[in-house]
């Protein structure tokens, strides 16, 4: 085998490992210096096919900055003819002992966290979607102010298979 056939064939198994057949919309929001409170991420949700059925995920990557075992957020899905669904959720984000959950090599750990499953986005037109954290010391009624090590918030929808 020349050496031209294996850089083809080495080509053409990484492109296959990394199609993602079931992503039909998947983006992230930076958030370079941490998550302050009032700071959403918001999502703008292309039309989609109405007949299809969805799984829909929350991603967010933390550093080992992150303080915290779990997270709270508030997601906001506003549809299209101006329904609002509006959901709090709780993730854990660590194990008891402090082991990340999560996936990554590096000291970022990126999570992919059930948001809804089986979803029909039955009306037609572009769905909006915001997400903040809702994160509280025990005891304190205000919100912490910048949720450290929160680096990044996504939104992805999967094709169910």
């Amino acid at each position: 085998m020349t050496k031209l056939n294996i850089f083809v064939l080495f080509t053409l198994l990484v492109l296959l490992i990394s199609c993602d057949n079931k992503q039909v919309f998947d983006e992230y929001k930076s958030m370079p210096n941490g998550w302050h409170k009032d700071t959403l991420a918001h999502f703008s949700i292309p039309q989609l096919d109405t007949t299809k059925t969805y799984n829909v995920f929350l991603n967010v990557r933390n550093t080992n900055e992150y303080q915290y075992s779990n997270l709270y957020l508030i997601t906001t899905l506003e549809f299209p003819k101006g329904k609002v669904l509006v959901d709090t959720l709780q993730y854990e984000m660590a194990l008891p002992d402090g082991q990340w959950l999560g996936e990554g090599f590096t000291d970022v750990k990126e999570n992919k966290l059930w948001y809804k499953e089986g979803v029909k986005f039955n009306e037609e037109g572009i769905y909006k979607v915001s997400i903040q954290h809702a994160m509280r010391k025990n005891g304190e009624v205000d919100g912490i102010q910048m949720l450290e090590g929160i680096t990044d918030v996504g939104f992805r929808i999967e094709n169910v298979q």
